[in-house]
């Protein structure tokens, strides 16, 4: 194996350590988030309060498509994946709702 090669697989090792740390600062920070989002769902159902808050949803849409411009990160994609995100939310919502 030629040093070039070596050298290619130690840093593309270094480059998937990184990728696997980031990863799961991703799934702690989406199941932190989730704890929260759900606690709002119980308050809403609580005092009977509509699962979904479209200007909310709007808001936080415009605000993170902004952050993902200034991170250099695809604002369709962000908005995308937000969307995503909130339509989970929202059905957790509804589901506190039916249990209320």
């Amino acid at each position: 194996m030629t040093d070039a090669i070596q050298h290619a697989r130690e840093v593309l090792a270094e480059h998937r350590a990184a990728i696997d740390n980031l990863d799961a600062i991703l799934v702690y920070t989406l199941a932190e988030r989730f704890k929260r989002t759900q606690a709002v769902g119980q308050l809403k159902a609580e005092h009977a309060l509509p699962p979904s808050d479209p200007t909310r949803e709007s808001e936080q849409i415009d605000r993170l498509e902004r952050l993902a411009a200034d991170a250099d990160l695809d604002p369709d994609f962000m908005r995308k994946f937000l969307n995503f995100i909130i339509q989970e939310v929202i059905r957790h919502h509804e589901q506190f709702q039916e249990k209320a």
